[in-house]
């Protein structure tokens, strides 16, 4: 399976359909969004937004970022492409959603203890599932912001630790675009479409493994 992997949009409709256009003949089989799909902005900002995605007729996942606005979980489940809090399974591949971030000290719109993140994994993981959480694990290359200090969910890593899903696609922190390691789990944070960043990731849903990974530009 061909996972499109994009997150951190941030309201930036033509980048989107920048990105749409250029898939030529990639033809992903999914498209996973890790989040803030707006700026602080409505679920008709995320609506006009997510339109070239879903226009593509393959299926999307989506969970919303700390930076969305209050409505746009809805607006996601209304789509029927949301995944925050639970599990969903498209085309024998199970996904856990992981929406909003870990506590900042920003106090942004949407942010989780670390038990919350914890029992949302433990209540919905499944062996082989693939984890789509806006905040990263800590002590990651993907968590890593400009001073050095890592931000990432400490629930997270103790999660990956222990399960070692295959794959855990995350953003939240632009910076730190990346592909890492927990031991078996691929961590791939595929920097802000916003600035253009994104990443395709081959992945086998038969072994439940990645194949490969590569961080793209538009």
């Amino acid at each position: 399976m061909r996972i499109l992997a994009i997150t951190d949009i941030h309201g930036r409709l033509e980048k989107v359909e920048t990105l749409t256009a250029a898939l030529g003949g990639l033809e992903p089989e999914l498209v996973l969004v890790a989040g803030d799909i707006t700026n602080f902005s409505s679920a008709n900002t995320a609506r006009k937004v997510l339109k070239p995605l879903l226009a593509l007729d393959i299926p999307v996942v989506a969970v919303h970022g700390n930076c969305d606005g209050r409505d746009v979980p809805e607006l996601l489940g209304e789509l029927g492409i949301g995944a925050h809090g639970r599990r969903v399974e498209i085309n024998g591949l199970g996904i856990v959603g992981i929406g909003g971030s870990n506590l900042t000290p920003f106090n942004t719109i949407w942010e989780l203890s670390e038990d919350e993140i914890k029992e949302i994994l433990e209540r919905n993981y499944r062996v082989g599932d693939v984890i789509l959480s806006h905040v990263p694990p800590k002590d990651t290359k993907a968590d890593k912001v400009h001073s050095g200090l890592h931000v990432g969910s400490t629930a997270l890593r103790e999660f990956i630790e222990k399960n070692q899903p295959p794959l855990v696609i995350c953003g939240h922190i632009h910076e730190a675009r990346s592909v890492d390691r927990i031991g078996e789990t691929f961590i791939v944070n595929p920097g802000p479409l916003f600035k253009g960043y994104y990443a395709v990731i081959e992945f086998d849903e038969g072994e439940k493994r990645v194949k490969n990974v590569e961080l793209r530009k538009l």
